[in-house]
């Protein structure tokens, strides 16, 4: 945690954005969950107490959802009221599909009694138009990105060709709407079209925000940054960084050209 909040205390002085991700999903008991919500409650604190600019990133299954889907949601909304007192916000992430019902089911719960959460939608579904347009009455908060489990042809788009239109589609639609959407992307195609969406829409910078993983395209995200969008750079930490690791390496291999610039940068 000390690591990581330093990284995002750089990031700060630089004008970007944090948002945090304590690696660990998936846990099979409930006092794991219970731990978890916890470290996540700390966390908070202490952003709050060292005046970081960083919002938190939870996923479910890291809550409890596979063990006790009640339990999950009383320790979700635990972490989102502690965020609350604090003046931050928590972003739940999607994880693989098994989990998309109930993530979603759980965020509108929770969206119901909290201003301060929002959620992550994943291009790559043929389920995500549906989802957008069920959840727009709530004034949702959206992360949207491409998606980065494995998932059967025949729930998910396979061909990037297929998922950038997806993504595009369905970000026009979220900023056509009114809708805040965190642009979650280190594609520059879809990055253009967004700029030109902002601008032909004069979306205030209040309206919307990129976002980028740590270490990832640091020059588009220094120029994204430079035209006076806002940024936000996600900072997974912790010890389950393996597993997460090797999905971000499957999913594309061209990060494992920016892990190894920054080893030796290092």
């Amino acid at each position: 945690m000390e690591d990581a909040i330093r990284v995002a205390r750089d990031l700060n002085g630089k004008g970007f954005r944090a948002t945090m991700d304590i690696l660990g999903e998936d846990v099979h008991r409930l006092d794991q969950a219970r731990d978890a919500a916890q470290r996540y409650r700390v966390l908070l604190d202490e952003l709050h107490q060292q005046k970081i600019d960083s919002n938190i990133s939870v996923k479910l299954t890291q809550l409890g959802l596979k063990v006790d889907k009640q339990e999950c949601l009383a320790l979700a909304d635990s972490v989102v009221m502690r965020a609350q007192e604090h003046g931050s916000f928590v972003r739940i992430d999607m994880e693989d599909s098994s989990c998309t019902s109930d993530t979603l089911e759980i965020y509108a719960e929770l969206r119901q009694r909290h201003q301060n959460v929002g959620v992550v939608i994943q291009a790559y579904l043929h389920r995500t138009a549906y989802d957008v347009g069920r959840l727009i009455p709530l004034k949702p908060n959206f992360r949207l990105c491409k998606g980065v489990y494995v998932e059967p042809v025949s729930i998910a788009y396979h061909d990037m060709s297929d998922i950038n239109r997806n993504y595009l589609t369905v970000l026009e639609r979220l900023l056509r709407s009114g809708i805040y959407v965190g642009i979650a992307t280190h594609d520059e195609h879809i990055v253009r079209e967004a700029e030109r969406w902002i601008a032909e829409l004069k979306l205030a910078p209040s309206a919307y925000e990129f976002q980028m993983l740590l270490g990832v395209n640091e020059p588009l995200r220094d120029r994204i940054r430079a035209a006076g969008h806002p940024l936000r750079v996600y900072i997974p930490f912790g010890r389950d960084w393996y597993a997460y690791s090797v999905r971000r390496l499957r999913e594309n291999p061209r990060l494992a050209g920016y892990v190894l610039k920054a080893l030796f940068h290092a």
